[in-house]
C-alpha cells in the first residue's frame, strides 16, 4: 500500500524547505578562502581572518583605502597598456629617438611593454583576489608587501603616461583611432565584467545598514554601468558601414624600400619591396658635398652606416657634408644585423644574410631607375644642405637634373614632396606629380596643382579624405605598418599608404573588422539585454536570501539592530560538519544543538596577522 497524497504532500514541501534552507545558507570553502586570504594579505590561517558582521563595512578605514588606491591603480595600469600595446606601429621610431638620445641601440619600446604587462597583471590578480575575498564575505586586509607594489606600480604608470605624452604626443591621436576598431570588443567584455560584479555589489548592497553607503555603492555601479550601456550609441568606426560600400584596398608604398626584411634605404631593400608587392617606394634624399643625390633619411651617418669606424672623427658631421667618394667606402647594411630593429634578422637566409651585411649607400639615380625598371611610383623628402655646402641654394635643379638627364625614370612615375619652389618646379617639369605633406582648402591645393596629399596616419578622416577626392586629389597616409591600422585607413577610404610591412599588409584580403550597422546592433543590444536580465536576477536573489535570512521562520531567529546574527551563527560552520563527513564518519541524523553555537563570528580577528 503506498504513500497517501497527504504523505506526498508533506514530503514534497519538506523537500521544498531544504531546498529552500540550502539556498539561504552560506558555504565557506575554506581550501579557497585560506588561498584567497593568504595570497591577499599572508594571513594563511583561519584564526588570522575575520567574516564581515552583516551591514558592516567590509573593511577597517586604512583597508577601505588600500581597496581604493587598487582600483585606482588598476585603472591607470589598464590605460598605459593599451595605450602602449595600441603604439606598437611607431615602436621603431620610439627605439630609434631614444638611440638619438642615448647613443646606444637599445629595444627599449619591448621592454616597456613587458614591464607595463607585468604590472598590470600583478594588480589584476590583487583586485581578483580581493573581489572574491568579499564575495566570501570575509574582511579584507592588504599585506604591507602587496602595497608596496600597488605604489610602485601607480608611479610607474603615471610617471611613464607623463613622459611618454609629453615625448610621443601623437600617440594619443593613435589610442583614439583604435577604438574605432576595438571599441565593440571593449563593450562587450566591459559589460561581462560589469556583470560579474554585480554579485559581490549585490551582496554588499543587502546587507548594509547604512542608507548613505547603499545610494553611493549603488548610484557608482548603475552609472558606470547605464554609461557602458550606452556607449554603442555614440561609437563612430568607418569599418562600421553598408554591405558593398568598402572600396579597394590602399596601394602599398615600400617605407624607405621593405626595413624589416633589409636594411632600409639600400638597393637590397628596394628590391624586396618590389619582390613583396609593393606598387611604389618610398625615400629620403640628401645631396653629398659633391654633389651626388643619395639616400639617406637621418641628418648624420651614425645610425645606418659604419662611419665610426671609417671616420671616427666625423661621426656627429651632417652626412650631406661628405663627398661620394667618402660615401662609398662606408657599409650600409651590418648594422641591421647586429642591432636587427624589427626583430627579423633571424629570418633571412644565409643568402640574404650575406648580402645584407655587404650593402652600400645608394644613390639616386639608381633608386630611380629601380623603380623604372620595374614600373614603380616613387615619393621621396628632399632635405636643403646645411650652410656652407656648395649645393645649398641648388639642390632642387640639381635632383631635377638628374630625375630628367641621369635616370630613365619617367616624371609621371615621381610624386614630388619638396614644397619648396613648387611653382618653378611645376614650370620646369608640369608631369610630375605634386604632392603636399600639409592639408588645405581645395582651392589652395588646386592653385599649387596638387594632386595627391601625403598625410601622418594619425590626421586620418573618411570626411576629409572623401572631400579632397570629390577634386581628384588623393591621399596617401605614412608609416601604417599595424594591420588594424591599415585596416581603418582601407575603411576610410584612403588611396595608398607608406608601410614598413610590405609582406605582412600585401597579404590583407580584408579589413580586419568590418560589419553592417545591423551586424553591430545585433552585436550590442543583445548583449546589454543578457547582462540587464542577468543583473537583475542577482540582485533578486540577494534581495530574497537576505530577507529569508532576516526573518526565515526557523523559531531561533533574532533581529538585532538589523542583523541576524544567531541565526547566522547556526548556518557558519558547514565547512566543518561536511569535512567530518568527507573522510568517511558517517553524520548522526541527531546532532548536538551545541555545535548550532559555533560561529565564525567569534574567532578572534586582530591575532597573528602575516
Amino acid at each position: 500500500m503506498g504513500p497517501s497524497p497527504t504523505t506526498l504532500s508533506k514530503l514534497k514541501l519538506g523537500k521544498l524547505k531544504v531546498v529552500r534552507r540550502q539556498l539561504l545558507q552560506r558555504y565557506e570553502h575554506q581550501p579557497f578562502v585560506s588561498c584567497l586570504a593568504g595570497l591577499y594579505g599572508c594571513q594563511w590561517r583561519r584564526y588570522q581572518r575575520a567574516r564581515a558582521l552583516p551591514g558592516e563595512c567590509c573593511c577597517s578605514k586604512v583597508e577601505c583605502g588600500s581597496f581604493g588606491l587598487l582600483i585606482l591603480t588598476f585603472c591607470l595600469s589598464l590605460v598605459f597598456l593599451y595605450f602602449w600595446s595600441e603604439a606598437q606601429n611607431d615602436y621603431n621610431d620610439f627605439d630609434w629617438f631614444n638611440f638619438g638620445n642615448l647613443g646606444f641601440w637599445f629595444p627599449w619600446s619591448v621592454v616597456l611593454l613587458v614591464v607595463a604587462a607585468a604590472f598590470f597583471s600583478y594588480v589584476t590578480v590583487l583586485l581578483v583576489l580581493a573581489v572574491c575575498l568579499l564575495s566570501e564575505g570575509q574582511r579584507l586586509y592588504l599585506h604591507w608587501g602587496h602595497k608596496i607594489g600597488i605604489l610602485v606600480t601607480l608611479t610607474f604608470s603615471i610617471v611613464a603616461t607623463a613622459v611618454l605624452s609629453d615625448l610621443w604626443s601623437k600617440e594619443w591621436s593613435t589610442l583614439l583611432l583604435s577604438f574605432q576598431v576595438t571599441a565593440p570588443y571593449l563593450h562587450v567584455g566591459g559589460v561581462l565584467m560589469m556583470t560579474l560584479l554585480s554579485w559581490p555589489i549585490a551582496l554588499h548592497y543587502f546587507r548594509m545598514n547604512k542608507k548613505v553607503r547603499r545610494a553611493v555603492t549603488m548610484g557608482l555601479y548603475l552609472s558606470v554601468l547605464i554609461a557602458l550601456y550606452l556607449v554603442p550609441l555614440g561609437m563612430y568606426s568607418p569599418c562600421i558601414k553598408e554591405e558593398g560600400t568598402l572600396g579597394p584596398a590602399p596601394v602599398l608604398l615600400g617605407h624607405r624600400g621593405a626595413p624589416m626584411l633589409a636594411p632600409e634605404n639600400t638597393q637590397m631593400s628596394f628590391e624586396k619591396a618590389v619582390e613583396a608587392g609593393g606598387e611604389g617606394l618610398e625615400t629620403d634624399v640628401t645631396l653629398s658635398y659633391d654633389g651626388v643625390p643619395f639616400l639617406m633619411h637621418d641628418r648624420t651617418l651614425r645610425r645606418t652606416t659604419d662611419v665610426q669606424d671609417v671616420f671616427p672623427n666625423r661621426t656627429d658631421m651632417p652626412a650631406a657634408m661628405f663627398t661620394w667618394s667618402e660615401l662609398e667606402r662606408l657599409n650600409a647594411g651590418a648594422w641591421f644585423l647586429s642591432r636587427d630593429p624589427f626583430g627579423t634578422a633571424s629570418s633571412l637566409t644565409p643568402e640574404d644574410w650575406a648580402r645584407a651585411q655587404n650593402q652600400s649607400v645608394f644613390t639616386l639615380r639608381d633608386f630611380l631607375d629601380l623603380a623604372a625598371q620595374h614600373r614603380k611610383l616613387v615619393i621621396f623628402d628632399l632635405y636643403r644642405p646645411p650652410r656652407g655646402h656648395p649645393y645649398r641654394n641648388t639642390w632642387i635643379t640639381r635632383t631635377l637634373e638628374v630625375i630628367h638627364n641621369e635616370s630613365s625614370i619617367l616624371s609621371n612615375q615621381v610624386l614630388w614632396l619638396p614644397a619648396e619652389l613648387r611653382d618653378l618646379v611645376h614650370e620646369l617639369d608640369p608631369a610630375l606629380q605634386q604632392t603636399s605633406g600639409s592639408r588645405a582648402s581645395i582651392e589652395e591645393l588646386q592653385e599649387d596643382h596638387i594632386v595627391k596629399l601625403n598625410l601622418h596616419y594619425s590626421t586620418m578622416s573618411r570626411e576629409q579624405i572623401s572631400k579632397y577626392a570629390s577634386a581628384n586629389i588623393t591621399t596617401n597616409l605614412y608609416v601604417i605598418s599595424q594591420p588594424w591600422l591599415y585596416s581603418l585607413a582601407w575603411c576610410a577610404g584612403a588611396h595608398s599608404v607608406t608601410t614598413n610591412a610590405l609582406h605582412i599588409l600585401k597579404n590583407l584580403r580584408r579589413p580586419l573588422f568590418l560589419m553592417t550597422p545591423e551586424e553591430y546592433s545585433r552585436m550590442w543590444i543583445p548583449t546589454d539585454v543578457v547582462s540587464a536580465a542577468l543583473i537583475l536576477i542577482v540582485f533578486i536573489f540577494h534581495w530574497w536570501r537576505e530577507r529569508g535570512l532576516a526573518f526565515y521562520s526557523g523559531s531561533r531567529e533574532v533581529n538585532e539592530n538589523g542583523t541576524y546574527s544567531k541565526f547566522r551563527a547556526e548556518l557558519s560552520d558547514v565547512w566543518s560538519i561536511s569535512s567530518v563527513n568527507g573522510v568517511g564518519q558517517a553524520l548522526s541524523p541527531t546532532i548536538d544543538p551545541k555545535l548550532s553555537a559555533i560561529s565564525e563570528l567569534q574567532e578572534p580577528s586582530d591575532v597573528g596577522r602575516g
